[in-house]
């Protein structure tokens, strides 16, 4: 190989070595990121929103947000059923089932309807920033006062009936519910002395009370359950 020769073949692989050289140096082009941040934002949102909205269904949300007046609904609502308790009020209570919040969140397969606070209570939006302002505010009574099906319904322009009688809980008519007690010597849910509301006699956290029993005294009160005269002497506040 001459002279001239060796001198091309030098100079080329000196190009070839810089071109090699100016391709590792260069700086590599970055993908866009933020459609993956934006993803994992909305992701770690949702989660947060659905975890919140399963917590709002949960008596511990009642407990924490408006925590002063309804610690002892909440206690209630923990105890065990079926074993003798204390209502929210702190009165004895002989059989917890007696009180509808205990047995209304036993499983469906213990012949309860696996209920939280949120089945029951279902107040409107207005209501509900209402009742929170209130909380904040001090602006509310305590205890706080028993409310009736009628105060229940009444922001959702439902009849007091309809609180306990609905397609999603006791799908029932009251014919039915004459039925279902017609064993009874005095039928409770025969409307002699004219309709009474559902609350009259089933009480969430409280013993549960035979309205009959205001007249009749040898009326069969069911297991756990108060007379009228007994419900009057109760420890209220």
């Amino acid at each position: 190989m001459s002279e001239e020769e060796t001198k091309v073949e030098a100079a080329t692989e000196a190009t070839e070595a810089d071109n090699s050289t100016t391709k590792e140096a260069a700086p590599k082009k970055k993908g866009k990121k933020w459609p993956i941040v934006v993803g994992v934002v909305a992701v770690v949102l949702i989660a947060a929103g659905a975890g919140f909205w399963v917590w709002h269904e949960q008596p511990s949300f009642c407990n924490a947000i408006c925590h002063t007046p309804m610690d002892q609904y909440n206690a209630t609502y923990d105890q065990e059923p079926n074993t003798a308790g204390v209502d929210k009020w702190g009165n004895e209570v002989k059989n917890t089932s007696s009180m509808l919040c205990v047995s209304h969140k036993m499983p469906t397969d213990q012949g309860g309807a696996g209920a939280t606070c949120m089945s029951c209570h279902i107040p409107t939006m207005s209501e509900q920033m209402s009742e929170g302002i209130n909380w904040v505010t001090g602006n509310y009574v305590y205890p706080l006062e028993e409310r009736t099906g009628a105060d229940l319904v009444e922001a959702r322009g439902l009849e007091a009936d309809q609180f306990c009688l609905n397609e999603s809980c006791h799908n029932l008519t009251r014919d039915d519910l004459v039925k279902a007690t017609s064993g009874m010597e005095f039928n409770p849910h025969v409307p002699q002395h004219g309709e009474i509301e559902c609350t009259e006699c089933h009480k969430a956290h409280r013993a549960s009370v035979m309205y009959c029993t205001s007249c009749h005294s040898e009326a069969e009160v069911p297991e756990g359950w108060l007379t009228v005269a007994e419900a009057k002497k109760l420890q209220t506040a």
